[in-house]
């Protein structure tokens, strides 16, 4: 890699250089719908994508009903969106709420 950071410990050996794995949270905010219309939210994650990061939301509380469910997650080029039902299945419910969303970028 021609770029990245150095970390060396205490005893001066080095512990991180631009050849290790690391991760990093690249955006953490909360997702909210309104109400449980099909819908997707698109949240902008420069220099990020399929390749080099992931987009998981993490509920913030107990599930407020027998009816609510997870929010979906898929990262395109530059962009994490954020669907209130299941993409790939037409007829899947949809839900309403507050989830917290976090980008992860690994190097």
């Amino acid at each position: 890699m021609s770029y990245g950071a150095r970390i060396w410990g205490a005893d001066g050996v080095l512990q991180v250089d631009e050849n290790s794995f690391t991760m990093r949270i690249v955006l953490s905010t909360l997702v909210t719908f309104p109400n449980k219309t099909k819908s997707n939210l698109d949240f902008s994650v420069p220099g990020s994508d399929a390749s080099n990061s992931v987009a998981i939301v993490i509920p913030i509380g107990p599930y407020s009903e027998t009816s609510s469910f997870q929010f979906e997650t898929e990262m395109l080029s530059g962009v994490a969106r954020v669907y209130n039902h299941t993409r790939t299945f037409a007829a899947s419910l949809s839900t309403s709420g507050t989830m917290r969303l976090m980008v992860i970028r690994f190097a």
